[in-house]
């Protein structure tokens, strides 16, 4: 296991490395920062609803306070969800005390606006979260027609026989027939609620081809048009305030697979994102590169540092995309049961630890070039 920094050493380790490297750049002016980081946000920079304790310092940091005296470009790069960029990113700040653009946020379903173009007005049908929130998320980023399983259960609640419907919920639910309007695909935005009722309507969508009440097709006769399943969130686990992980999407997910199979004998194609999968953390660079444009003008990409706590999701993810990696010890990895599943670049206790050494990690490299 990689040794972790105590905190005096290190924080004098980095007075020295800042002290050297202003003198080293007296003579060079810095146009572009040499580095940028993802950070998770569970985990890393919040515990549940609160901020974890290094959490404001390390982003101070890069706000400026650093041996570059500029603001090192980061983003937040998660398997969570649950609001609009903008939400996340005005609830962020206020927990953290410094400003977060919308533009810095990508969650799990962000890459959803992908599909704008294709599914922009045709049904789809838009799983997890609280109430219609989900809605709100897909309108916002271009879906016309998007629809919840509250949506479903207000038309016909005797799909799923087994939960009473609120009042409130009916008031958020859109009137919709679901024998005419056929849905064109699934996108799971988020860790869903109730999973009994999101596994059936899923099956009886994916069976009928789309229309509900409709005969059951051979899906082997669909394959010129097929419905869409997508999941943005790949994780089993995740960390709450809870002690200990709780289920995450990806435990949905194989719920959702195991009945599948069950009921069809047949496992049903799907899209996964979310971290580790590439498109998400080259959606996450093409992010970066564009905020790094808007500041400094054309250029490559600086190099990268993902800050994580879950080694099957950011540690992996990172180490495949050619990023430096940093495991911290203040989420789901507990370093008492044994080494990562996905060796990082680096351990750190936390969030600041970590942020820490990897701008000492890159000054060094920069102090050797200057030599």
């Amino acid at each position: 296991m990689l040794q972790v920094q105590h905190n005096a050493f290190r924080s004098t380790n980095f007075l020295k490395s800042t002290q050297a490297l202003r003198r080293s750049l007296q003579t060079k002016h810095v146009k572009r920062p040499p580095l940028g980081f993802a950070f998770d946000i569970d985990g890393v920079l919040m515990g549940g609803p609160e901020p974890l304790p290094k959490a404001r310092n390390a982003l101070r940091i890069l706000n400026g306070d650093n041996a570059l005296h500029a603001k090192i470009p980061y983003i937040l790069l998660t398997n969570g969800g649950g609001y609009t960029e903008y939400e996340r990113a005005q609830k962020l700040s206020s927990c953290l005390d410094i400003q977060i653009s919308p533009s810095q946020i990508i969650q799990a379903h962000t890459i959803l606006k992908n599909y704008v173009d294709q599914y922009a007005d045709k049904a789809v049908l838009c799983l997890g979260g609280i109430g219609d929130t989900m809605r709100k998320v897909a309108e916002s980023y271009g879906f016309r027609k998007a629809y919840t399983t509250t949506d479903v259960l207000a038309w016909n609640s005797s799909i799923w026989p087994f939960i009473h419907v609120s009042e409130s919920d009916l008031a958020s639910a859109k009137p919709v027939d679901f024998s005419r309007t056929p849905i064109s695909a699934i996108f799971v935005f988020h860790d869903p609620r109730n999973w009994g009722v999101d596994v059936q309507i899923m099956c009886d969508v994916l069976q009928s081809g789309g229309l509900l009440e409709g005969p059951y097709v051979d899906i082997s006769t669909q394959q010129s048009n097929p419905i869409q399943v997508v999941f943005c969130n790949p994780d089993l686990l995740w960390k709450s305030d809870f002690p200990r992980p709780r289920l995450g999407q990806g435990a949905f997910k194989a719920s959702f697979e195991a009945v599948y199979k069950m009921i069809t004998g047949s496992e049903y194609p799907y899209v996964q994102f979310g971290k580790p999968t590439k498109p998400t953390y080259d959606y996450a660079r093409r992010v970066l590169q564009n905020l790094m444009e808007e500041s400094y003008g054309p250029g490559e990409l600086p190099h990268m540092y993902m800050i994580g706590d879950n080694p099957e999701s950011d540690i992996a993810g990172a180490n495949a995309a050619g990023w430096s990696s940093i495991l911290v010890h203040t989420g789901v990895y507990d370093p008492t049961t044994g080494p990562p599943t996905h060796r990082p670049s680096r351990e750190a206790r936390d969030v600041e630890e970590a942020v820490i050494w990897a701008l000492e990690n890159t000054l060094t490299g920069l102090k050797s070039e200057k030599a």
